[in-house]
Order: structure tokens, then C-alpha cells, then sequence
């Protein structure tokens, strides 16, 4: 890559550790002042992100198609705004109809701002080079549950859930959209090494979805984005019940921000060793860890901290992962149509993870809602050894 190419990834990688800060993990980092502050129970207030990641899932395929046609660089500024725009009007909401609208739109603005979209763009942009810039990209975001978590705690003690929102929204507006908007002018002054901008031909997803490994990729990396939600939502209450105090909790809760760069790294480190298709089967292993470490504790500092590195190497490696085996399962043609449809899967699995882990801890406490993410978890391994008897 050129010198301004790399100044890009890493402007996007700025542009993508904030804006999961402020459109993904914000919800987990100002829970406990939401609850305190707010007239609304957990499962309404769980309601808005799930409804916003709904929305994400079902606009992921457009957004694939567009960056397909040349217009990626464009989502990825204009995206970002209109998320720092829908969170500076949540922190001025009075009524759950709003809270869920404004949601709804911020939904939009991480399908088109976040991952799917800044993988297909370089997918697109870089060709064969953009397994190096996606590693990059995901090595730096892996601070942004580091970022969110304390943010959202300073800001939401200091300030109430209100000040939060404001303060993650200028962040946003003032730091995510530049950056995106600097990284993606800087790719384009280099050579273009993925294929041109244009139409997706028909019947493209559809040949993609008769095949078994897209559907098997599609659970797997649906069940591991859903119970990595899930636990970074409820991470606080968690460790709370677990018998961590407040500030341990959130201390914990932000190491697994640096677990994914670790997990990164050795995987960037290994990569001419370790095939993808193993990679993801001990990604599935390192969560049910994860969750058991949480099941065990009764305040032994060991296994929260075994918590935090096993999720955090997990989720670190995923996000890798799933646009390399979907490149080499599915090929790299229609890349972006196809990851985006694919994508579905994933992030509707995260969409309903913040509703459904506030029903499963109503109904049956923390014992209940760690062993459902541990059965994801298991169920997620067989999906991965499935894959292995297809040759991935």
C-alpha cells in the first residue's frame, strides 16, 4: 500500500474504534444511569438498541449493493453524522416513542458507518491487500468497549444519562465523521486494486444463499455476535452479581477492549500458520470460557479477569474472521452484496440480544442469562465443526 493508502486504514480505524464507542457500546456504558435517571424499566429501555440493530440487519444488504456501486466512501462519512445527529436528540427525549424512533435511525448509521460497510470498502478499494488493512482497522477498534465504558461512566455520574448521550454525540460529529471522511479521500488518491464499481448481477445472492457454508456462517457468526452483545451490554450488572464492586466491574468491563487487540494481534502473528476455519472453532471454545468463568465466580478476581481475556481474544478474532471466510467460502466477487446479506444473520442475532438478555435475566436471574450465552456458545462450536467437515 502507498503511504496515503495506510494513512487512510488508520484514519478509519480511528473513525471505527469511536463510532462502535458511541453506536454499539454506548447502551452498556451508560446502563446503570439510565436505569437510575430514567422513568423507563430495562427491557423498554433494552428495546432501543435492539430495534436500532433490527434496522441495521434489514438495511445491511442495501448498503453492501451501494458500496458495490462506488458509493462506500459516501455511507461511511454521511452515516456517522447522522448517527452523532440522532444521539445529541436522544439526550433530549421525554417520551419511549422518540427514545425507540431516533433508535430506529441510529440503526441506519451503523449499517452504514461500521464494519460491514468499511470491510467492503476496502474489500473493494484494496482487493487482495485488504486482509492487512482490515486486521489494522480491527486492531485499533478493539479499544472502543476501552473508551465507552469509562466515558460512559464519568460522563453518566457526572453528567446523568442525558449529558452521556450529548457527550458521545459531539464525539461523534467532532472526531468519527473527520476521520472517516479523511480516510476514505486519502484511499482514493492510491491505485484501485479491487474490482470496479458497478452493478451486482442478478441472481448473485441468490447463488450464494443455495450454498450449505453460507448458511452455516451466518448461524455461527450470528451466535457469537449475539452473545458477545449480549454480555457487553449486561457486563455491568453481570460482574455487579458476580461480586465485583463498581469499580472493578468497570475496570474488567474495559479490559476486554484490549483482549480483542491481543487476540488480534496473535492472530496477525500466526496467520501464515493458523488456517481460518481453526481459528473460528477456538473462537467458539475461548466464549463458552468466557461465559462458564462468569457462571463460577462468587468475587474471585482470577475469573473475571479469565472472563475479560477470553471474551475479548474471541470477539477480537471474529471480527476478522468473518469477512476472510466469507471472502474464502464465497468467493470475493459481489463481496459487498453478499457479506451484506450474510450479515443479516449477525446482526439481527445482536438486535435481539440486549431484549432478550433483559427478559432472561427477569425471568431467571444472572445464573439463567450466563447459561444461555453458554449454550450459544456450545452451539456455536458444532456450527464451526460443521464447517471443518466442508473442508473450512
Amino acid at each position: 500500500m502507498s503511504r496515503d493508502e495506510q494513512l487512510g486504514v488508520w484514519a478509519l480505524a480511528v473513525g471505527q474504534t469511536l463510532g462502535f464507542a458511541a453506536l454499539i457500546y454506548i447502551f452498556g456504558a451508560i446502563l446503570v444511569s439510565l436505569e437510575a435517571g430514567s422513568t423507563w424499566g430495562r427491557a423498554e429501555l433494552a428495546l432501543g438498541p435492539t430495534l436500532g440493530l433490527l434496522v441495521s440487519a434489514a438495511s445491511a444488504p442495501f448498503s453492501g449493493r451501494l458500496v458495490d456501486k462506488g458509493y462506500g466512501g459516501t455511507l461511511l462519512g454521511g452515516a456517522a453524522g447522522l448517527g452523532a445527529i440522532c444521539l445529541i436528540a436522544l439526550s433530549r427525549v421525554d417520551h419511549l416513542a422518540l427514545w425507540l424512533g431516533f433508535w430506529a435511525v441510529i440503526g441506519l448509521a451503523q449499517a452504514g458507518s461500521l464494519y460491514e460497510t468499511c470491510f467492503a470498502f476496502l474489500t473493494r478499494r484494496l482487493g487482495g491487500l485488504a486482509r492487512g488493512a482490515i486486521i489494522r482497522v480491527t486492531l485499533v477498534a478493539g479499544f472502543a468497549s476501552t473508551i465507552a465504558f469509562p466515558l460512559g461512566a464519568y460522563s453518566g455520574h457526572s453528567l446523568g444519562w442525558r449529558g452521556a448521550l450529548l457527550t458521545f454525540g459531539l464525539v461523534q460529529l467532532a472526531v468519527t465523521v473527520p476521520a472517516n471522511l479523511i480516510g476514505v479521500a486519502l484511499l482514493r488518491r492510491g491505485e484501485r486494486r479491487g474490482r470496479a464499481a458497478g452493478e451486482v448481477p442478478k441472481g448473485a445472492i441468490r447463488a450464494a444463499m443455495q450454498r450449505p457454508e453460507f448458511w452455516l456462517l451466518a448461524g455461527l457468526f450470528g451466535l457469537i455476535l449475539g452473545n458477545h452483545t449480549m454480555l457487553s451490554t449486561f457486563a455491568l450488572p453481570v460482574l455487579a452479581d458476580r461480586g465485583a464492586g463498581a469499580g472493578l466491574a468497570v475496570l474488567v468491563a474495559s479490559t476486554v477492549g484490549p483482549m480483542q487487540v491481543a487476540g488480534r494481534i496473535l492472530l496477525m502473528v500466526g496467520a501464515e500458520r493458523i488456517r481460518a476455519g481453526t481459528a473460528i472453532r477456538a473462537v467458539a471454545m475461548l466464549l463458552g470460557l468466557a461465559s462458564l468463568s462468569l457462571l463460577l465466580a462468587a468475587g474471585q478476581l482470577p475469573l473475571f479477569f479469565a472472563y475479560a481475556i477470553c471474551q475479548g481474544a474471541a470477539a477480537g478474532v471474529s471480527s476478522i474472521l468473518r469477512p476472510v471466510l466469507v471472502a474464502e467460502a464465497l468467493g470475493r466477487e459481489n463481496f459487498g452484496a453478499v457479506a451484506g446479506a450474510l450479515a443479516i444473520a449477525p446482526l439481527t442475532a445482536a438486535a435481539a440480544a440486549p431484549y432478550a438478555g433483559a427478559l432472561l435475566i427477569g425471568a431467571g436471574g444472572i445464573a439463567l442469562f450466563l447459561s444461555g450465552t453458554l449454550l450459544m456458545a456450545a452451539t456455536a462450536l458444532a456450527l464451526a465443526l460443521a464447517l471443518r467437515a466442508r473442508g473450512i
